[in-house]
């Protein structure tokens, strides 16, 4: 069965005519083989190409395993006999501009570093290889960066090509696939030379920059992200006008701004420590004036008080601070979206504050809550301040009625 895939030879070319040999499903999609085709099916770490067949879209393109023919998977049905497909430029000059920089790449860190590629991912948001290094100093990132760029300004001549067996044997290539039949393979100028199916461009030029963003330890490896051509102008567009953005709300040059945020964080260092001070002072101060409003009337103290939609956490400081007062019983509620019910005594009394809690929070209608005998607290259910209010005095009687 003809299905020759026309892509090897001319990757660009995106508008062609094909008949269709066969029409099927695959992977629960409408599907076609043609009997040529330019669409390039995911392999070797390329993504496939995308765009129509007459008027109806390709989501996708794979190589069916069993007789290694290109499938064309459809977003509906396509009963015809012949079919005009158009590729989507943009997606294609993209993967070209990128498989084209990674061999360039993956070279360059094998002339400066003798560090090998052993991994390559295309994605639409990220390209990246890994090396078989765990790591690099920057510097030899940068030299194999400015390597790789040379390259690409050197405009050199990409040629792709099926080489006869006797031809192959005299190429270095940079690594051998474990593969049957013959191979193709890709050269960029005498720099790099290595088995490949993917699309790439004619000349080096076309790639316009190769820009590594970053790399990462994973394990033994070293993945180093990168991007090319159209998606590099796009992000040092993104970054330049987050610069810019920056510079502006700084008012201070690019350059300065790694002084200015050095000095705005110990600007707020400075802050934090002062406000915590004030916050310790604060808490203390209300810790005296609820001690001072408190029920002193029988043998132990008692505090009772509701706070709207405080935090909990703040709220807990204030109780642990005024337990350390002797025959002190504190009963404090939140009320809000998840209120909250404390209940707490000094060491020196014998109530079971969970028993109060327990109480309070039947009020309420839940059963979450516990802790030890001198400290208790749960909630999480809504509660109004009134709610919050009917909690506490729950939890009072709770401990008048161990006092009868």
């Amino acid at each position: 069965m003809a299905n020759e895939r026309r892509y090897y030879a001319d990757s660009y070319t995106t508008h062609f005519d094909a008949h269709v040999i066969e029409t099927t499903h695959y992977n629960g999609l409408p599907a076609v083989v043609l009997d040529q085709t330019y669409f390039y099916p995911t392999s070797g770490g390329q993504p496939h190409d995308t765009g129509v067949l007459n008027d109806t879209p390709v989501s996708e393109v794979a190589v069916r395993e069993d007789d290694g023919a290109v499938v064309h998977m459809l977003e509906g049905e396509l009963a015809v006999e012949r079919v005009t497909g158009q590729i989507n430029w943009a997606r294609r000059l993209d993967h070209m501009q990128h498989h084209t920089g990674q061999h360039i790449l993956s070279q360059a860190f094998i002339q400066v570093a003798r560090a090998h590629t052993i991994g390559f991912h295309m994605s639409p948001d990220s390209i990246t290889i890994d090396l078989d290094q765990a790591n690099l100093e920057a510097g030899v990132v940068d030299a194999a960066e400015d390597l790789a760029n040379r390259v690409v300004n050197e405009n050199r001549p990409v040629r792709a090509w099926f080489p006869t067996p006797e031809e192959l044997a005299t190429l270095q290539l940079r690594k051998v696939p474990d593969v049957d039949g013959t191979l193709r393979v890709v050269d960029i100028g005498g720099f790099d030379t290595n088995a490949c199916g993917g699309t790439h461009v004619a000349h080096t030029g076309e790639i316009g920059i190769i820009k590594v963003l970053r790399v990462e330890r994973r394990g033994e490896a070293l993945r180093v992200e990168f991007r090319c051509g159209t998606r590099a102008l796009q992000d040092y567009r993104t970054k330049n006008n987050l610069l810019q953005q920056l510079s502006a709300e700084l008012t201070t040059s690019y350059h300065d701004i790694p002084t200015s945020l050095n000095r705005l964080r110990d600007e707020n260092k400075s802050l934090n420590r002062e406000l915590r001070v004030l916050r310790k002072a604060m808490l203390e101060h209300e810790v005296q004036a609820m001690w001072k409003a408190a029920d002193h009337s029988g043998a132990s103290a008692l505090v009772a008080q509701v706070f709207d939609g405080r935090d909990a956490g703040e709220v807990r400081g204030l109780v642990q601070q005024l337990i350390e007062h002797p025959s002190t019983v504190v009963i404090c509620a939140i009320a809000g979206e998840k209120a909250h019910l404390i209940t707490a005594r000094s060491d020196d009394l014998p109530y079971d504050m969970v028993v109060a809690l327990k109480r309070g929070l039947a009020v309420w209608g839940i059963e979450r809550g516990g802790g030890r005998p001198s400290f208790a607290q749960g909630g999480g259910t809504p509660a109004s301040l009134d709610d919050a209010q009917k909690a506490i005095e729950a939890a009072i009687a709770a401990i008048r009625s161990t006092e009868s």
